[in-house]
């Protein structure tokens, strides 16, 4: 039969009323499915993944028949393009999930495939009521669409970091010392004494982030985890008219700064995990997350897990909660900020004795340290401690009514 005499209705699994979608859809003819891809038919004709391959593969038979024994390497070409546009699927989409377990999953904050895919086995069992092994191939179907967990080359890795974004302080010494600015798919802790500058940095960083990318920002919102009561939006208000940029209305930066105050440890970590949910309203909304503050990190642990017996727990729950920062950061492509409260050692009797809280476990899993401290004439000595491509150096700045300067 000729592809002129066939009719969608022809179409293995084609009724009228799914004809009728595609018709709508502006797929008239059988030529014309089998030159779309999956994605863009199940998204126009709202039909399921495989089904819209089987479509397409059965009408690139009918056009050219020869085509039928290429068919199948057409769907690997198509399963790369799959996975480079995996954010389009649904949870729905996920083999043997359906609305009563995809809202018990939204509802302990998976809210994307990317969640899923770098979820543990018995945590997803635990949020969704399911068995240890049903989550497991859950896991693995969402990591071979968003492809997570395999290898890449160097190649690949160095094409992943053209995506990494730099928030600049303005303040050119701190800025090239960071190597540009703060770091997206990057935890960034600063820590300090009290007045040395930790809580007027993340208020100036959550002003410029909103800026454009021409201005040294990133054109993004802010969430801000404030454990000890310091967020003011007072501060935001003047460093925002120190910005001398015209038409700067403070009201519109305050907006875009989504603040959360966290009462304890477990509230703290339980907003950082249900913070997908407002990551994705803002992202649909055209502002998407770019910067994660937690001001600060340690301060609630610190008072609730005290004495050793407690330690190790303590440490167990900061490198989770470390780590759900990090998942967050890397899947928004986002600024992870912190700031960290200090401690000092008796035993040394020779140079600094201020150490941050957190011990090893928040020393490995932030990707750049910071120590902050006071100077002569009201200065802030910025110091870069530890960084995987930087070197260690200092630079000094002013914090004036008008945010960070120069000194």
């Amino acid at each position: 039969m000729a592809t002129e005499a066939y009719k969608l209705e022809d179409i293995p699994g084609v009724g009228p009323t799914t004809a009728e979608k595609l018709r709508e859809a502006g797929y008239e003819s059988v030529e014309k499915i089998a030159q779309s891809t999956t994605t863009e038919l199940y998204d126009t004709a709202e039909i399921g993944e495989a089904t819209a391959r089987k479509m397409i593969k059965w009408c690139t038979s009918q056009v050219s028949p020869d085509a039928a024994s290429s068919s199948d390497t057409k769907s690997a070409t198509q399963e790369d393009t799959d996975n480079m546009t995996q954010r389009r699927l649904d949870i729905e989409d996920i083999p043997g999930v359906g609305p009563a377990i995809a809202e018990k999953l939204r509802d302990a904050g998976f809210l994307t495939i990317e969640s899923i895919a770098t979820s543990l086995p018995s945590t997803l069992a635990e949020a969704a009521e399911l068995g240890e092994a049903t989550a497991k191939k859950m896991i693995k179907w969402c990591r071979d669409q968003s492809d997570i967990g395999g290898f890449k080359t160097g190649t690949d890795v160095f094409e992943q970091r053209l995506k990494v974004k730099k928030l600049r302080t303005l303040v050119p010494e701190v800025d090239d010392l960071m190597g540009g600015g703060f770091e997206t798919q990057a935890i960034t802790e600063m820590y300090g004494e009290f007045g040395s500058g930790k809580s007027q940095i993340v208020h100036q960083m959550s002003v410029n982030v909103q800026l454009p990318e021409e201005l040294g920002g990133l054109g993004g919102s802010v969430i801000y985890v404030d454990t000890e009561n310091t967020f003011r939006p007072e501060r935001i208000e003047q460093m925002v008219r120190g910005l001398e940029i015209e038409g700067a209305d403070p009201q519109d930066f305050l907006k875009n700064i989504h603040v959360a105050r966290a009462q304890t440890s477990d509230h703290q970590m339980l907003l950082i995990e249900t913070s997908r949910e407002l990551a994705e309203e803002l992202k649909a909304a055209g502002k998407p997350v770019k910067l994660v503050i937690v001001d600060s990190l340690t301060g609630l642990f610190r008072s609730e897990y005290a004495g050793r017996g407690s330690l190790a727990e303590r440490q167990q729950k900061l490198n989770r909660h470390m780590h759900d920062i990090f998942k967050l950061c890397d899947e928004y492509n986002a600024i992870g900020l912190v700031t960290n409260q200090v401690q000092s050692n008796p035993a040394v009797f020779f140079g600094d004795p201020t150490k941050p809280i957190g011990g090893n476990i928040v020393g490995h899993t932030a990707t750049f340290r910071v120590y902050l401290r006071k100077s002569k004439g009201g200065k802030r000595i910025f110091r870069l401690v530890d960084s995987p491509n930087l070197p260690e150096g200092e630079a000094t700045f002013l914090v004036e009514e008008g945010g960070m300067r120069s000194c």
